[in-house]
């Protein structure tokens, strides 16, 4: 059973764009539907870690309004810094689930029991995954993975019911 989803964020959580505005900001643009999708994560007992080699305050905030178990930005190698977090929380490969867009993310996600991508992921990635999601980076592709990894384990029903007062 998956206890841990690791997500990247530009691409993945994100378009993968980068916006500034007038004053230098950078922002970006998160689905609420991937909002959804963590709260059903919750739901269901799941721990989110946000693994990101870039460092924003737009993720920082969004981390903290979803609950999001761990995060962690500005992480240069995630494979040596998931290996390590793995170890020190003593979770195996098949309780972690990865969900990530692009070349660097490959060698985390090969750590990983269970390997989700957003539907316009790089095809190397798209080729490592066990499920590549519908939809695309930013636009519900979050959602998608936590779905398919409650479905897998006969989860998602009770946590919708948890989660939204939802029948499924």
């Amino acid at each position: 059973m998956i206890r841990l989803l690791v997500l990247d964020v530009d691409g993945t959580m994100t378009d993968g764009g980068v916006y500034y505005d007038g004053a230098g900001n950078e922002m970006k643009k998160f689905a609420i539907k991937d909002g959804a999708g963590l709260v059903l994560a919750r739901a269901a007992g799941l721990q989110v870690m946000i693994c990101t080699g870039r460092a924003s305050e737009a993720v920082r905030r969004r981390a903290e309004e979803l609950k999001v178990t761990y995060l962690y930005q500005g992480v240069a190698d995630k494979a040596a810094f998931l290996r390590g977090f793995l170890t020190e929380q003593g979770l195996r490969r098949e309780e972690v689930a990865y969900c990530g867009d692009d070349l660097n993310d490959l060698a985390a996600m090969a750590l990983c029991g269970f390997v989700t991508c957003p539907a316009d992921a790089t095809p190397a990635v798209a080729r490592r995954a066990d499920y590549r999601c519908p939809r695309r980076g930013g636009e519900g592709a979050v959602r998608d993975a936590v779905e398919e990894i409650l479905r897998r384990d006969g989860r998602l029903a009770d946590a919708a019911r948890k989660a939204f007062d939802a029948e499924l």
